[in-house]
């Protein structure tokens, strides 16, 4: 046990530091799986199993018109041959590009159980078969001809194309999503013809910016159709910095069924959504009560979707009804855009739309000059070998005594008629039978062609303008495939406005507005009578419990609670407990802490100004609409050390009384309190010791009023004597000034 490390062969150990060496191993991790995995190439967009599948099937020649193999046999092919992973990754990646509800437009044509739009998975590979469609025949176009780089496959038996030539701009068209080490990709689809489009734009103005190419590209075209409600600057700001997302909603319409009675039924999902999942999500919330206007769902879909939604009632409103399942479905999802891809095959980079089509153009461009060579080198060995057939043809029976009577008969042909080795090659190679053949005419006619050829072919390479003319043709000439007068090719995603419809409208559309008065104790219980009580004496209260305060709202109202933590909490209303008992702990609604209490309880009118502030007399004005909070733990609003008895009041007027411990009490101007979204605020009144008790504001001219503990209420009109600038101490309050030091 005790000997030490177990020696190597060679009986040498080498220490490597564990930091290098997990450093070293997991960037080399990472860097796999960003550029052999997760991340599409921008010249063809695909990813290198989809690559490695088109060309398994190029090889096994499953061409758009041919006939069909069986999954399994292409899976094995591609994994033996290419893509040394589980055949199930194949076989999942191939389905993906056979779905015509995941794919804009499909790569591969399956026939048998693809899956469908509900999620239920495809058939295993020995049931179902496969070809490919007309969009991946383009992608593969000229691969014969020496169009893109070829490198060894992983075990060196083989080549595989390090990009396909991509004829049809497949990254935009099809979109792409992936998650790598430390990066992700998402682009949507896209529409080909709009594409096609911008590239001829960017080919006749080569500076063209993203704001240019979106008058041709108007955003996502998904396969399963849907509105995106995404506004047009955010849409523009998404493809210029190649980051953003899209809002998308699902397509409905109202089906009246008489006597005023309708049905809504969606036509059209979110991509990318289980139609399944969506449904038992929706009556589970129905389930739950959490969609109030809403009394059934079913599906009644066939071939396409048709989801039946069933209103609670016929007064509802069928906006509202849709806005509130856009609220808590997948009927409204947010497809993120980030447009991470490889540049150059090599590095990844985000992108912008006009930097993706670029891309596209550039790499159109090189397989178009390698092509080009590829013809060219091929019409030069075609022309010195009819140079020689021609001379053969002149001196035939020349020829044939040579063949007949020399042991070496090719160098001795070289020799005699002056020819090259390929010519002679070609001489010795030719059958009998092409003698017969063999007319000068012919010769002499394929020569002259070709001839014009290679002449044309030379001023392409050498003209980069005649370079972007065959390409912009050529993009013409694809885009009549993809017109949006095809099947295929017209825009099945629109634009639409989201309605205005905020969340107090779908909360009211399902309350009926009621008077109630509201009523909290002084231990924190709230509730709330039915109508508009005054007379409270009759109230009954939990032991030593007592009346705080009450006061009148409806069940429409929002509450907003503020605690002694300098929080604000808000309430519907229309969820407190009835008056019959003695209500409900406030706790029970809100996350309040232990140590904290209520200060005070109002309705939420909105537009209003409040003054808070705090013990140590700081304070200022807040919006009344800064202090609604969406969630049970609240809102900060006013800063403060410990838990400390606050105020708040309603600033209605222009002057602020304030009064502290110290019994002195000073008056200044509303208009010297600043007005803040949150913070510690600024200083109110001064104090040697002790804090504030109370303030007030209230109308200078009305003069200043207060209750006295006998419940009368008095007036002081002129407060010459109290008034003061903000921050300064005060003088002791008026005659028969109550002694809480409350007003």
């Amino acid at each position: 046990m005790g000997e030490g490390p177990i020696p190597t062969d060679d009986g040498t150990i080498e220490p490597v530091g564990l930091k290098a060496a997990l450093e070293e191993r997991y960037l080399a991790y990472a860097l796999s799986t960003i550029m052999h995995r997760a991340l599409p190439d921008a010249r063809d967009g695909l990813k290198p199993v989809h690559r490695r599948i088109l060309y398994g099937m190029r090889l096994l020649r499953l061409d758009p018109g041919g006939g069909f193999r069986k999954s399994a046999k292409i899976v094995g092919d591609v994994m033996g041959s290419f893509h040394p992973h589980g055949n199930m990754a194949i076989y999942d990646a191939m389905v993906r590009l056979a779905q015509d509800f995941a794919q804009r437009y499909p790569l591969v044509d399956g026939q048998g159980n693809f899956g469908n739009i509900d999620g239920d998975n495809a058939a295993a590979e020995r049931y179902t078969e496969a070809r490919l469609t007309e969009v991946a025949r383009l992608i593969l176009d000229g691969i014969d001809e020496d169009a893109v780089a070829f490198r060894p496959n992983y075990d060196g038996t083989a080549e595989e194309p390090v990009v396909l030539p991509g004829g049809f701009p497949n990254l935009l068209a099809n979109g792409s999503t992936g998650i790598a080490v430390g990066m992700a990709t998402s682009i949507p689809p896209h529409n080909a013809a709009e594409l096609f489009d911008a590239c001829l734009h960017l080919i006749a103005h080569p500076q063209a910016t993203t704001d240019d190419l979106l008058q041709f590209v108007k955003g996502p075209d998904f396969p399963t159709g849907g509105v995106v409600i995404e506004s047009q600057a955010s849409m523009a700001d998404a493809y210029a910095t190649g980051r953003g997302g899209f809002r998308l909603r699902a397509r409905w319409h109202k089906e009246e069924t008489g006597r005023g009675t309708y049905l809504v039924v969606v036509t059209e999902i979110p991509y990318g959504v289980a139609k399944s999942r969506l449904v038992e999500k929706i009556a589970d919330l129905l389930n739950e009560k959490k969609l109030p206007l809403l009394a059934d769902v079913r599906d009644e879909s066939a071939e396409d979707v048709r989801l039946v939604l069933e209103p609670r009632a016929r007064n509802v409103d069928a906006e509202l009804l849709m806005e509130s399942l856009f609220k808590l479905t997948e009927l409204e999802t947010r497809f993120p855009l980030n447009m991470n891809v490889l540049v150059g095959g090599l590095v990844p980079k985000v992108v912008s739309l006009a930097e993706v089509l670029r891309e596209w153009l550039d790499h159109r461009r090189d397989v178009l000059l390698r092509r080009s060579r590829h013809r060219l080198a091929q019409i030069e060995h075609r022309l010195e070998v009819l140079g020689g057939y021609l001379i053969a043809y002149l001196n035939l029976d020349e020829v044939i005594r040579i063949i007949r009577e020399e042991d070496e008969p090719k160098p001795a042909l070289m020799a005699r008629f002056d020819l090259t080795d390929v010519q002679a090659e070609a001489i010795l190679n030719m059958r009998l039978r092409s003698l017969r053949r063999l007319e000068e005419f012919e010769i002499r006619k394929e020569h002259d062609t070709l001839s014009k050829e290679k002449d044309k072919l030379v001023k392409l390479l050498d003209s980069e303008a005649r370079q972007w003319k065959a390409i912009g043709a050529e993009i013409a000439k694809t885009r009549e495939m993809f017109g949006p007068e095809t099947e295929l090719g017209k825009r099945r995603t629109d634009f639409g406005e989201a309605a205005a419809h905020t969340a107090d409208a779908v909360i009211e559309a399902l309350v009926e507005r009621e008077p109630i008065t509201v009523v909290v104790s002084q231990k924190g219980w709230i509730r709330a009578l039915k109508g508009h009580v005054a007379d409270l004496a009759s109230l009954a209260f939990k032991g030593d419990d007592s009346l705080r305060l009450s006061f009148f709202a409806e069940t429409t109202s929002k509450l907003l609670v503020f605690a002694t933590n300098g929080r604000f909490y808000t309430l519907d209303a229309s969820k407190l407990p009835g008056g019959r008992g003695h209500g409900e702990p406030l706790r029970l609604s809100i996350d309040l802490e232990q140590e904290a209490d209520i200060v005070d309880v109002i309705v939420y009118q909105g537009g209003r100004k409040l003054l808070v502030a705090a013990k140590e007399g700081r304070g200022f004005l807040v919006a009344e609409d800064d202090c609604v909070a969406n969630t049970r733990k609240g809102k900060q609003v006013l800063t403060i050390d410990a838990q400390d008895a606050c105020r708040l009041v309603v600033a209605t007027g222009d002057s602020v009384a304030v009064i502290g411990e110290n019994r002195k009490l000073l008056v200044f101007p509303l208009s010297q309190v600043p007005e803040m979204a949150r913070g510690r605020g600024v200083r109110l009144q001064r104090y040697k010791d002790g804090q504030m008790s109370d303030l007030k504001v209230f109308t200078l001219a009305d003069g200043l009023t207060w209750l006295d503990t006998s419940g009368r209420t008095w007036t002081v009109t002129d407060l010459t004597e109290w008034r003061g600038e903000r921050a300064s101490a005060g003088r002791l309050p008026p005659k028969g000034f109550p002694r809480n030091n409350r007003f």
